[in-house]
């Protein structure tokens, strides 16, 4: 049930005290015996909360000490790249990165003037050194909790393929961080920050620009400026905030406006979210509420969540679009319209996202590459050109430039977003006209994804099922076509349950965060047949977890 202020401009009341949770992220020392209190890399790097004691300086310290001797166990000698976004606690935790990386000897890149840097300007960056140096290794950190509330802090690991990192890299990382907690921090090797930034060891790097001027090789920007799309590009306060406008002035787009560059720690400016809290979602319609009141003032208006690795499509026939409707109209077009692109090259979507993509790609003759959640599946096959689009339901996707190549092989909410602009200005259509034309074609669906609850045994229970233990044949008066708990695309363990039939399907998740399991469901027989299948699917996961 929606909060009953969702949507609607936060209040004093609201915001975060930025002083106190600044203060507790230095005042606050984590005990390693609590397990919310541990490092913990989920699909997107460790996350918390100063006050709570989840993400402090001492989380920083021993992850970036881990991180540096992860490099040199795996050979890695060039140089890391940083870059962080406009959450309160990204600038210090910055600085605490910086002191131990100068502090163990290893050269950082860091922004011109310590400015933001959005994950895929990163990303972009290590694989571009990494082609310019061969026998040269970088890898790189981001400093971000992504879409999450003001009060949280982040840390990311980028190894050398400029994506993130894979659990047999970020497990024994974040092994080694809470061993350093649990050891009192005696093992971490730091400097202070303002001997370390003024150093050799410190570089400043022109993320933005080399970021901008490339953006040409990956989307038709003079077509989006020869047609006049009229844009508004909203960063949502986050990491993109100075990149919209240099797109602007480098491409001559007289017609893009950045609808709100404001960066406030507290994220005043936003409205709730569907729970209440401050969230930069641009996935979700009421954290986008602003832009859609707008929605009328430009053709395509768009939103990034803080550190631009997400994208959200706003028309003024649809408002928001749903991720899942973007990424197949995305996908139609990309592969109809890149013909540098190899010919067997697959598209890339995590399980749990619509099954209209599955339908787009069976009508463009392209392989699908269905993988469990996380964008760190996709990153070999952007890298090689084997993946040309990546795309997961929440609103994170990428894809190669014109001609073929590894483009970012993180999450590109930019690139996304304007794409949206190109697909306007090449085919006369906004992305939700599209869509509706392929809703004729392939057929609508219904979809949602909802929670029910579990201790901590039984979503241990859930991640670690086998299909064997799933007796059931029919699903919502279907037949049963496949039960998976491991991806089709990669073999890889789903961690949970997906069960499939011609019409529907549902899979089941345990939250990493939550007493809950998350159940995702879409039915193309409609809203009704959805209700059947997510009360059917709780009903079958239940009886699995009691046995």
């Amino acid at each position: 049930m929606a909060h009953p202020r969702a949507g609607t401009p936060a209040r004093d009341e609201d915001l975060i005290d930025v002083a106190a949770v600044e203060q507790a992220y230095y005042d606050v020392k984590p005990d390693p015996s609590d397990p919310g209190q541990r490092v913990a890399f989920g699909t997107s790097g460790h996350r918390g909360t100063s006050v709570n004691g989840s993400f402090n300086e001492a989380h920083v310290l021993a992850m970036t000490q881990a991180i540096v001797e992860h490099r040199e166990r795996a050979g890695i000698d060039g140089p890391v790249f940083i870059g962080f976004d406009t959450h309160l606690l990204s600038k210090p935790a910055w600085r605490s990165a910086i002191e131990v990386l100068a502090g163990n000897g290893v050269t950082t890149f860091t922004a011109v003037d310590d400015d933001y840097t959005p994950t895929p300007a990163v990303s972009r960056a290590i694989l571009r050194f990494n082609t310019e140096n061969p026998g040269v290794q970088a890898d790189g950190i981001v400093v971000t909790p992504s879409h999450n509330p003001p009060a949280d802090g982040g840390f990311k690991y980028n190894p050398p393929n400029g994506g993130p990192a894979d659990t047999p890299i970020t497990n024994p990382i974040a092994e080694r961080a809470n061993q350093i907690l649990e050891n009192g921090l005696r093992d971490v090797q730091r400097i202070p920050f303002e001997r370390a930034r003024d150093s050799e060891l410190v570089i400043e790097y022109p993320f933005s620009g080399e970021y901008v001027t490339a953006l040409g090789e990956v989307v038709n920007l003079g077509a989006i400026a020869a047609a006049g799309v009229e844009i508004g590009a909203d960063p949502l306060g986050g990491a993109s905030v100075n990149y919209w406008s240099e797109i602007k002035d480098f491409y001559g787009l007289d017609g893009l406006t950045v609808v709100n560059p404001r960066v406030d720690p507290a994220f005043g400016f936003m409205t709730l979210d569907t729970d209440g809290k401050i969230r930069m979602d641009c996935s979700s319609p009421n954290a986008m509420a602003s832009l859609i009141s707008r929605r009328d003032e430009f053709d395509i208006a768009t939103g990034n969540d803080a550190d631009a690795d997400r994208h959200g499509i706003v028309t003024g026939d649809a408002g928001l679009m749903n991720p899942n409707h973007y990424l197949a109209v995305a996908i139609d077009y990309l592969f109809s319209h890149r013909d540098g692109w190899l010919e067997n090259a697959a598209v890339g979507k995590t399980l749990v996202s619509s099954s209209l993509i599955d339908r787009v790609v069976g009508g463009l003759g392209r392989r699908l590459l269905e993988v469990p959640v996380g964008f760190k599946f996709f990153v070999d096959g952007l890298l090689d050109g084997t993946v040309g689009f990546g795309g997961e339901e929440s609103a994170g996707a990428s894809f190669l430039t014109v001609d073929g190549r590894p483009w970012s092989t993180d999450k590109d909410g930019i690139i996304m977003n304007l794409l949206a602009s190109e697909i306007l200005a090449v085919t006369g259509k906004t992305p939700s006209e599209r869509y509706v034309e392929l809703v004729e074609q392939y057929g609508e669906s219904a979809y949602a994804r909802i929670d029910a609850p579990a201790g901590r045994e039984q979503k241990a229970k859930l991640g670690a099922l086998s299909s064997s233990q799933v007796s059931a044949t029919e699903l919502a008066g279907e037949k049963i076509t496949a039960i998976l708990t491991e991806a089709p695309g990669n073999g890889r363990a789903i961690g949970g349950l997906k069960v499939t039939t011609d019409n529907a399907w549902f899979a089941a998740r345990p939250s990493g965060t939550e007493d809950v399991y998350k159940i995702y469901a879409e039915s193309f027989h409609g809203p009704d047949h959805l209700a059947q299948v997510q009360e059917q699917a709780q009903a079958l996961v239940d009886s699995v977890l009691a046995d």
